[in-house]
């Protein structure tokens, strides 16, 4: 508890500290799920308005760090442009990392986390003609939220930013051909539930194609069964149960260090 209260004794904004913690918390998840990538990819978050007075500003994992290594204090504060607003954090800003997110955070209002990865069946399934496949219980939850958006190599270049956006258009989920899977929502919570029902269809789809053709599910039943997903229902938390208990589990196998 000393941990979560010390910054706000420095003049911290308590909204920033949560979002802080359960920022950090997010990674070490990814890291007990096998979807850290070495030093690479990303979660991002907006900080609410009540500790930014309006500015768009976010928090980044620090480049050079490992998931496992990513705490509350040591997270990057930085404005749109990628630009630290933290000068005392020694750690630099990946711009390739923040390129696609800084334009989804600019241009999606409701998009106050992204989160992108390179999982390797997320990426074989990325790298596929057909893309997901509508056959199986987690991809059936997914129809009509999934975009595409074609290779155009390391996101560093800004002009990418509006065909990125274009092939987005108003849906949570992207495969970026070639290259991996994104997410993205009004919340972290309902974020990562959206990519963790990403994944397992992935997952799925690569395990079965050894096994011949699928069957594949009917559009309309594809379409009720992603109507009636429970975890993307705000009267079911949208997602915050889950990560709650994901967070419990990663602290009971890793610690609370991610809070300090």
């Amino acid at each position: 508890m000393n941990a979560v209260l010390q910054p706000r004794a420095r003049g911290m904004h308590p909204d920033e500290w949560a979002a802080r913690v359960q920022l950090a918390a997010a990674y070490r998840i990814f890291d007990l799920l096998g979807w850290a990538e070495m030093i690479y990819n990303h979660i991002t978050v907006r900080l609410p308005d009540s500790v930014t007075g309006g500015d768009k500003q976010f928090l980044i994992n620090p480049f050079g760090l490992h998931y496992s290594e990513v705490t509350a204090s040591n997270l990057l504060k930085i404005d749109l442009a990628g630009n630290k607003l933290d000068p005392g954090n020694p750690w630099p800003v990946n711009p390739a990392g923040f390129t696609i997110h800084a334009a989804i955070h600019d241009h999606l209002p409701d998009a106050h986390c992204v989160m992108h990865t390179h999982t390797t069946n997320g990426l074989a399934v990325a790298c596929t003609e057909g893309g997901l496949a509508q056959n199986n219980f987690y991809s059936a939850q997914l129809d009509g939220l999934v975009a595409y958006h074609d290779f155009e190599g390391i996101t560093i270049h800004a002009d990418e930013a509006p065909r990125l956006l274009a092939s987005l258009g108003d849906k949570p989920l992207m495969i970026l051909r070639n290259h991996g899977l994104l997410a993205c929502g009004a919340t972290l919570a309902l974020t990562f539930v959206r990519l963790w029902t990403l994944q397992r269809a992935c997952d799925v789809q690569v395990t079965q194609a050894p096994l011949g053709r699928a069957i594949a599910i009917p559009q309309a039943v594809a379409k009720k069964t992603t109507h009636d997903s429970f975890q993307f229902d705000q009267r079911f938390g949208a997602g915050q149960d889950v990560f709650d208990a994901m967070t419990r589990l990663m602290e009971q196998r890793c610690g609370t260090g991610y809070q300090a």
